[in-house]
């Protein structure tokens, strides 16, 4: 009788969960680990950190851009923000890409809005009134009649809004809700009960310990743990209309912290995330995971949960089976890219703040950046006049800045290639592009990348694939003795002086200037100012990358 009872009981679990509700709730500049359930002790997030006791929390989600608005368009596309064709920051998302509220709409007859701070995807005409004039008249804003509901408003609004849409839906339908929230981002404004003393701030070791820095920490996580409490608030409806049991919950961050290498940048704090999933008789309390998710897993997840197939085009990978406890991972991989930030027109002069583009892939280990506009010199995206960044740059001019960061915030150009091993070099201030000792790990990554940008018809070029066009052969240096081979009578070539030794002028023949010089960087590893016959011999080049010479 007892099995019996299970069974039944098990019965109306699923049942249940066929077609549950949906509420995304989405912070905004929030990087991991800020949340006191991930163990930071900066923060004071009591509610969130109740919703990840009740269900699962991810340490390593990405999401698809350091960005807010390509970063919102995988979550809701389900696909790359490059393969949505919203990489320009005040793009429209493009009517004929779908959205995964539309399909729960349409296939499953779900009820579905968005409250709360903008969602950033009906495009942007901001400082002229004949390109918004044009954004309607044009049929490109279209979230209207993609969603029930579509309202916008502050933090203290989206409460009151997410209300309204609860209390008013269709007693007979699921929803999906989506709510924004304002906070982290800036302007940081939160009262001083939220915030941490800056003394006892613990900070990452991504920038340094100055007191200006520790000061706009602290404002920093002050909004974090008043978007906590506002969570709480919505969290509280689910309650009051007895929906919390029927509810799949989803809380994550729209991108990183808008400081030092964060918001912005392919580096983790920039799109590494909050993720936290409570889904009542599904989701086993108390799960933690380290498994790489990307934002594009979002929509063919709860498509998934919904008992519906992913929509055409939709490239990320569903993570249900995490979720229900059948399998430890859904992939090896994680993909994010750059593009312009904001509606500023590029300018001489101007930093990678405003305009950017780069591609950066991630596996559990390593992790590869490709720089395509490394002229461009870096700045913070939405700090750049705060007080912590200014004090960074004054510690640099005096030549007080830790060589890894100096490397990181000021090299000019910057290096075309990055590769860091994560678990050495968390801080991603060591560039290990080039050296033998990573070669293979990063041909594999490269690779990755490759195919990627190939799938998603990414405009930019493709990286080099470093090593040839084979992998290198191993267990008896075959391979490296062969490429030596190949390559004598090409130095013999250049060496037109016959000296045993090339000029940088010799290797640039046949070159790319930018290649070459980059190229010879590499290859020049006792820093001499020339190229030997034996450091130009291997297939993969010894020396430093241009970045540390």
């Amino acid at each position: 009788m007892r099995s019996l009872l299970c069974w039944l009981g098990f019965g109306v679990l699923v049942s249940a969960a066929e077609k549950p509700n949906v509420l995304f709730l989405l912070s905004d500049d929030h990087s991991y680990p800020y949340l006191s359930c991930y163990g930071d002790a900066n923060v004071r997030t009591p509610v969130l950190d109740k919703l990840a006791g009740e269900g699962i929390k991810f340490r390593r989600f990405f999401t698809s851009a350091p960005q807010c608005v390509p970063s919102r368009a995988a979550y809701l596309s389900g696909r790359s923000p490059v393969a949505a064709r919203i990489t320009r920051f005040s793009s429209p998302l493009p009517r004929d890409v779908v959205t995964f509220p539309e399909v729960l709409k349409k296939e499953a007859g779900y009820y579905v809005g968005v409250v709360g701070r903008s969602y950033h995807l009906d495009g942007s005409g901001k400082g002229d009134d004949e390109l918004g004039k044009f954004l309607v008249d044009g049929g490109y804003k279209t979230f209207p009649e993609r969603f029930d509901v579509v309202q916008g408003g502050s933090d203290t609004q989206a409460v009151e809004q997410a209300a309204a849409f609860l209390e008013g839906r269709p007693k007979d339908k699921p929803f999906c809700l989506w709510v924004n929230f304002s906070d982290p981002h800036h302007p940081w404004s939160a009262p001083a009960s939220y915030r941490p003393d800056p003394a006892t701030l613990k900070l990452p070791a991504h920038v340094p310990d100055l007191p200006d820095v520790r000061e706009q920490y602290a404002d920093y996580c002050a909004e974090v743990n008043r978007v906590d409490e506002t969570v709480g608030k919505v969290l509280a409806l689910l309650d009051r209309l007895g929906l919390a049991k029927d509810t799949l919950v989803v809380f994550a961050g729209d991108n990183g912290q808008a400081l030092p290498h964060g918001k912005g940048s392919l580096y983790d704090p920039g799109c590494n995330v909050p993720f936290l999933v409570r889904w009542p008789g599904v989701v086993a309390p108390g799960g933690d995971s380290s498994a790489l998710l990307s934002g594009e897993d979002l929509g063919p997840t709860v498509l998934a949960a919904a008992g519906l197939k992913p929509a055409a085009g939709m490239t990320g990978v569903s993570f249900l089976p995490i979720l229900k406890g059948e399998a430890a991972k859904t992939r090896d991989y994680v993909f994010t890219e750059r593009g312009p930030h904001g509606s500023a027109p590029v300018q001489i002069g101007m930093s990678n703040g405003g305009y950017d583009l780069s591609r950066a892939v991630r596996s559990g280990r390593y992790k590869a950046i490709y720089n395509c506009t490394p002229w461009l010199p870096y700045s913070p995206v939405d700090s750049a006049g705060g007080s912590a960044w200014k004090s960074i740059q004054e510690l640099h001019g005096k030549g007080g800045l830790a060589a890894g960061l100096a490397a990181t915030y000021f090299t000019t150009p910057r290096p075309v290639y990055e590769f860091y091993d994560l678990e050495k070099d968390p801080a991603e201030s060591n560039n290990l592009s080039g050296k033998p000792e990573v070669a293979e790990a990063e041909r594999a990554l490269r690779l990755e990348m490759a195919k990627k940008m190939i799938a998603d018809f990414d405009y930019l070029p493709l990286p080099a694939i470093p090593g040839g066009d084979q992998p290198a052969k191993k267990g008896k240096g075959k391979a490296k003795a062969d490429a030596a081979a190949d390559r004598a009578p090409l130095f013999q070539k250049l060496d037109v002086d016959r000296d045993g030794k090339l000029t940088r002028a010799e290797f640039a023949v046949g070159r790319a200037a930018a290649d070459a010089a980059e190229w010879f960087a590499r290859r020049d590893a006792d820093g001499d100012g020339f190229i030997s016959r034996t450091e130009f011999l291997p297939g993969s080049p010894q020396g430093k990358t241009s970045a540390a010479k």
